[in-house]
């Protein structure tokens, strides 16, 4: 009779703990200068490939990005993101289908904050637990598949109220599929009415400007930029 009771005690004990370290984090992520960027999604929704493309992107237009990689096995995603050429670090969850803020204060050990313009974080795949742990971050993006249903923001609420923006990838699949992008885009604003909605193909290419665009305003990357053009002047 006292299991339930006992398991929500924990629960909320572990989740005051990660929301305490987590508000540490976001106030040394300030102090740096850095944003922090987290991205969540269901398994093979195709976030890593999206990092990937993002980070080799932002690169080329010399932002300073560096990325954590969260996994419950292996360094793939890993290996894969350094190919962009920035700082990457996995996150090795074992048998936790989420990370922690604690995961991601050991993570960052050595690593100099103050050079960095924006940190990107990519979550275990995962639409519930990531959901409720703060990590610092300064905005959370939900990605969604098309090859997913089209309903998915109604069975995982909190992930997507919790989001800044939605991204809807691989849409260069539309044509072959049954996906309803209105219907999802109005089940995301039911849920959250502030919600950016970004349509976007990593393998074609479409609406990754877009996608960028967003990132760089959400993250101030372009008002820096232009206090330095101005420092230097």
């Amino acid at each position: 009779m006292t299991t339930q009771p006992r398991l929500v005690e924990v629960r909320q004990k572990v989740l005051k703990q990660n929301d305490l370290l987590a508000r540490s984090l976001r106030q040394r992520f300030r102090a740096a200068g850095v944003r922090v960027v987290s991205l969540v999604s269901s398994p093979g929704a195709g976030k890593t490939t999206l990092l990937e493309k993002l980070l080799t992107r932002l690169r080329e237009e010399e932002r300073r990005v560096a990325a954590l990689v969260g996994d419950l096995a292996t360094e793939n995603d890993a290996a894969r993101l350094a190919r962009s050429l920035a700082p990457v670090r996995q996150i090795t969850t074992g048998t936790v289908c989420h990370l922690e803020a604690a995961m991601v204060e050991s993570a960052l050990d050595g690593w100099r904050l103050e050079e960095l313009d924006v940190l990107f974080i990519e979550n275990v795949g995962n639409l519930v637990c990531p959901a409720g742990f703060d990590l610092g971050e300064a905005h959370k993006v939900a990605i969604l598949s098309v090859t997913e249903g089209d309903d998915k923001p109604l069975k995982y609420p909190d992930a997507f109220a919790a989001a800044s923006a939605m991204v809807l990838s691989k849409i260069d699949l539309l044509p072959h599929l049954d996906f309803d992008v209105e219907r999802c885009i109005a089940h995301a604003h039911a849920i959250n009415p502030d919600l950016a909605v970004l349509q976007v193909s990593a393998r074609s290419g479409e609406g990754m400007t877009r996608w960028v665009e967003w990132l760089i305003e959400a993250s101030g990357m372009a008002a820096r930029a232009e206090r330095t053009a101005h420092c230097h002047a």
